[in-house]
């Protein structure tokens, strides 16, 4: 048995299988490529079988998310090490060599993420990962190359290895004894931020995560569901109060959760101005929902919560009042 398996959750994706699917195949010796199905209703399958033989299928038998997606489906995968990537991913050659190495040399990193450019615009960072995610105390999160729309250009600026917060799910490394340790994404989710949230759950036991310039893929980015969807925002809002339920220290929980709720009140308020009204609609339903779910939630927390998560207090005031636009000028 090979030691990494490269996994891709697809629903009804049969053109990005077809257009990436070919690149991950060719520059993945090293691995075992498998396509995790969320019981696609296209010609997934079909494409699968016939353009890529080499390919292995799981299939599920419903569409749950990218969360339980993947919980479901690496129930079936016994490499020692999980790379979890998205259908719209590009990668390269060489891609799966540093991160074997990081692995097999350094115990201590439980998680790895490569360096994700855009696939539209290939000398830029792409939005979903960057060169590594960090969250500020309120935990909003940010990466080395985008906070929040200012995406920079890769001049090399973030080629160093470093310990990181949080890996994109994007193209997400993971130990698959600490993935399964950790009972894997949380399927409360569906889909965003449990990458985060994951990450934060094994940095609360201890495990690094840790992010190398050696491994280059590119991201297409809102391929599944874009950032003009009301799903999108009720799904962000939402599991951000959950994962802070999640993995506040005890402390912090309550005053931190109250400050959050009235930002989004704010947020809400700005929809509004901006005539986004259904956005503004899905940040109250994404209240109720936490409301629903919160005992439930409070009793996933775990025996420790670390103190020491976030890279600032605020990285709204750290962006917007120090007058700065871009990591490597604010840290």
């Amino acid at each position: 048995m090979k030691k990494i398996a490269v996994v891709i959750l697809n629903w009804n994706g049969a053109k990005l299988l077809e257009q990436f699917l070919p690149s991950v195949v060719v520059y993945s010796n090293e691995a075992t490529v498998y396509v995790a199905d969320n019981a696609s209703t296209d010609n997934s399958i079909e494409v699968i079988t016939t353009q890529f033989p080499s390919v292995k299928i799981i299939q599920n038998d419903g569409n749950y998310g990218f969360a339980n997606g993947y919980n479901v489906a690496l129930q079936q995968v016994e490499e020692d090490y999980y790379a979890l990537v998205n259908s719209d991913i590009e990668v390269t050659e060489g891609w799966l060599t540093p991160i074997l190495s990081i692995f097999d040399k350094e115990p201590q990193i439980g998680i790895i993420q490569p360096k994700i450019l855009d696939y539209k615009n290939k000398a830029y960072f792409e939005y979903a990962g960057a060169a590594g995610g960090f969250i500020d105390k309120l935990g909003y999160p940010f990466c080395r190359g985008r906070i929040f729309e200012t995406i920079e250009k890769d001049n090399g600026q973030y080629n160093n290895e470093l310990e990181i917060f949080w890996a994109s799910g994007a193209c997400f490394f993971i130990r698959k004894d600490i993935y399964r340790k950790l009972n894997g994404f949380d399927g409360d989710f569906f889909a965003h931020q449990e990458e985060i949230d994951l990450c934060w759950r094994a940095f609360n036991l201890g495990y690094k995560a840790k992010f190398t310039p050696n491994s280059v893929v590119f991201h297409v980015g809102g391929a599944t569901l874009n950032e003009s969807n009301p799903k999108k925002t009720f799904l962000n809002f939402r599991n951000s109060l959950l994962m802070l339920t999640k993995n506040l220290p005890e402390r912090q929980l309550v005053p931190i959760l109250f400050m959050r709720l009235c930002l989004d009140g704010l947020a809400g308020v700005q929809f509004i101005f901006k005539g986004k009204f259904s956005h503004c609609w899905a940040i109250v339903k994404a209240h109720f929902h936490f409301y629903h779910l919160i005992n439930k939630n409070l009793k996933k927390r775990g025996s420790s919560q670390a103190s020491d998560y976030y890279k600032t207090k605020s990285i709204v005031f750290t962006y917007f009042i120090q007058s700065g636009t871009v990591f490597e000028k604010l840290f």
